[in-house]
């Protein structure tokens, strides 16, 4: 189990988050996501400075402000909900495993020396698509396993880099994101969608621009588009299309880019990061600045199922959080924190997160 030192820094946290109305607040389902703790020693202790540990950690749950350890396994990050809230895909040493909710049941879907990574549910919870690398470094092609384990089956052919998976609500079709050499050097990032039995491929965009970080609606596409590499040339605006790639339109745009962080399951509501801080659209409606993030923040943040919470991990050079901000009032708890030290211990969030789902 992780280190006791860790557990009462976290602990510490985590009573400061909870609000004098928790009780009365309506019940979610949990935050899962990944950490790990280093114990570099040195510790006086009788005299003599304690040994090196090796690294723990593993997936762990935030649910009503109560912390579980799902698994015990530092290299398991990466974790995706099921539709219904029962199953997490995860990653585990570059193979992907799958479990309940509670972390028990936990199995291996595939194997191998390539990396895999990134696995997302289907809405039906039967198949799971993921990212697969020959190695560090190399290309990304996209891979479907069944959620018990067999069937692996690679989704395209291509020497292109596939990444960003996201289904429609009906399961019936997968949006991703190919980067594609161009001409002049370097690569473009456009959207593509293909059936989860791999056919009708089909590219929607192909503008020169990076089209990045789409979320399937259904009968809508919403996504970014910009410049998608990292430093100060990034920029992006967000746009909308129909499934077909149809109709494109710029959906937010201005001062500030605006980059696609999450949408409800409803397909309603927008959650995107634009001048440092995190905003909510409604679809047809006006933005407002949900929260402020920190200055060169790295963020991952997400919706509860209700649409009415939205879970956030943000990063910078000297530490991590990982709190929940209420859509209505912009009230922010924290409930964790990372990349600091304590005695010679050092822990380490994320960045992926999930939020499970709750039927109603």
């Amino acid at each position: 189990m992780f280190n006791p030192k860790l557990i009462a820094a976290f602990l510490i946290a985590l009573a400061v988050a909870v609000p004098a109305t928790a009780s009365a607040a309506p019940k979610t389902g949990a935050i899962v996501y990944s950490m790990v703790t280093v114990d570099k020693g040195g510790d006086e202790v009788e005299g003599k400075k304690t040994e090196p540990k090796a690294p723990e950690g593993g997936l762990f749950a935030v649910r009503d402000h109560h912390l579980n350890q799902l698994t015990e396994d530092p290299t398991d990050s990466e974790p995706s909900f099921s539709a219904d809230g029962t199953t997490i895909a995860f990653v585990r040493g570059g193979d992907i495993y799958a479990m309940r909710a509670d972390g028990s049941g936990q199995r291996r879907l595939t194997s191998g020396a390539e990396l895999d990574l990134r696995p997302v549910v289907a809405p039906n919870g039967k198949l799971v698509v993921f990212e697969r690398r020959a190695a560090t470094g190399q290309p990304r092609d996209l891979y479907t396993v069944k959620a018990g384990g067999a069937g692996l089956h690679r989704l395209a052919t291509s020497a292109a880099d596939d990444h960003e998976v996201s289904f429609s609500p009906d399961g019936r079709s997968i949006t991703f994101v190919r980067s594609v050499a161009v001409t002049s050097g370097g690569t473009a990032d456009d959207i593509y969608s293909v059936r989860p039995s791999g056919a009708r491929l089909t590219r929607l965009t192909n503008t020169g621009r990076d089209d990045f970080a789409p979320r399937n609606l259904g009968k809508t596409i919403v996504f970014s588009r910009g410049e998608s590499t990292e430093g100060p040339s990034a920029f992006a605006d967000i746009f909308t299309m129909q499934s077909n790639g149809a109709k494109a339109r710029k959906l937010i745009a201005g001062v500030g880019s605006a980059y696609v962080e999450d949408a409800t399951a409803n397909g309603r509501t927008l959650l995107f990061r634009r001048d440092q801080g995190l905003w909510v659209k409604q679809l047809g409606g006006k933005g407002r600045k949900l929260a402020e993030l920190p200055d060169q923040a790295k963020t991952n943040a997400v919706f509860s199922s209700d649409g009415r919470k939205v879970a956030a991990f943000t990063a910078t050079e000297d530490e991590e959080a990982l709190s929940v901000i209420d859509v209505a009032t912009g009230h922010r708890s924290y409930v964790a924190a990372g990349s600091f030290t304590s005695g010679g211990v050092t822990a380490t969030i994320g960045p992926v997160i999930a939020w499970q789902p709750v039927r109603r």
